[in-house]
C-alpha cells in the first residue's frame, strides 16, 4: 500500500440479509465510524438494492458512503428488473461495482457491457468499482496476467481517473472458497494491473488509482495483503457481513 493512496475498504454484501440485519450491520459500523472520526481510510458498503433505502438512512451522517451491487448502463427503459446510475446516485449510492465475476457468469456480461456500465456509473457521479479476475484453470494454465489484462483493457471506461474509478482485482477461486491468493501472487498481478494502467491513463494517474484485492480477504491476512505495495484496500465479500470482522480488516490498512 502506497502512501499516496488512501485505502478503501468496501463490502460487497451480495444476495445477504434482510431488513433488521441490515439495520444492525449498518448501525454497527456507523457508530464505529463516528467514534474514530481520524481513521486513514475510506469506507463502502454495497447491500442488496432493496436495502438501499434503509442502509442509506442509517449510514447518515457517519462518513461511512453507500455502494450499489450493479448498475445498468442505460439511463431509462424497458430494463425490468434493473437499476439506472441515475437512480443509483439519486438515493444516495457514491459507488457502483461493475462487472463483478458473480456478474460475469450469472449474467453473461462481458468486458464492452461492464465498460458501457462503468462509463454510465461514472456519468451519473458515481465512482465505478470494476471488478477483473482469473479463473483457477486460467491460473494454472499461466493465463493469469493476460487474463486480467484482457478484462482490463476490455472494461476500463473512457476518461477513467483516479477520482472516478476503481480496480477491485478478485481472482474468481478465492470467491468465497476459503482460498487467498499469496502475497507474491497478490502482488504480481496488481503491480501488472498498474503497469498497464501507466499505458491506458498515464503514469501520474495510475500511481493515483486504488487498486483492492477481493477474495477471502478477512481479519487474518489483511493487513500482509494490505501492506503489500499495490494493494490499496479490499473488496470484502462474507467477512462483510459481521461489524467486527470488517472493521478489524479496515483496521488493518490504518
Amino acid at each position: 500500500m502506497s502512501t499516496s493512496r488512501r485505502p478503501l475498504i468496501a463490502g460487497n454484501w451480495k444476495m445477504n440479509g434482510l431488513k433488521k440485519d441490515a439495520k444492525q450491520l449498518a448501525s454497527q459500523l456507523a457508530k464505529r465510524m463516528i467514534n474514530n472520526k481520524k481513521l486513514a481510510f475510506d469506507m463502502v458498503v454495497c447491500p442488496p438494492t432493496p436495502l438501499l433505502g434503509l442502509v442509506v438512512e442509517t449510514l447518515k451522517g457517519s462518513g461511512v458512503k453507500m455502494g450499489s451491487q450493479d448498475s445498468h448502463q442505460a439511463t431509462s427503459g424497458a430494463h425490468t428488473g434493473d437499476s439506472s446510475p441515475q437512480l443509483l446516485k439519486n438515493i444516495g449510492c457514491a459507488y457502483a461495482i461493475v462487472g463483478h465475476s458473480e456478474r460475469r457468469t450469472d449474467h453473461g456480461e462481458d468486458d464492452k457491457c461492464v465498460k458501457a456500465k462503468a462509463e454510465s456509473a461514472i456519468e451519473a457521479g458515481m465512482v465505478a468499482i470494476i471488478c477483473i479476475g482469473e479463473t483457477l484453470k486460467q491460473r494454472k494454465s499461466g493465463r493469469a496476467i493476460s487474463t486480467n489484462r484482457k478484462q482490463l483493457l476490455g472494461s476500463l471506461p473512457e476518461g477513467a481517473s483516479a477520482k472516478n474509478t476503481v480496480i477491485a482485482y478478485e481472482p474468481v477461486w478465492a470467491i468465497g472458497t476459503g482460498e487467498v491468493a499469496t502475497p507474491a501472487q497478490a502482488q504480481e498481478i496488481h503491480a501488472a494491473i498498474r503497469a498497464e494502467l501507466v499505458k491506458a491513463i498515464g503514469a501520474k494517474e495510475a500511481s493515483k488509482m486504488r487498486i483492492l484485492y477481493g477474495g477471502s480477504m478477512k481479519p487474518s491476512n489483511a493487513k500482509e495483503l494490505i501492506a503489500l505495495p499495490d494493494v490499496d484496500g479490499g473488496l470484502i465479500g462474507g467477512a462483510s457481513l459481521k461489524a467486527p470482522d470488517f472493521w478489524a480488516i479496515a483496521e488493518a490498512a490504518s
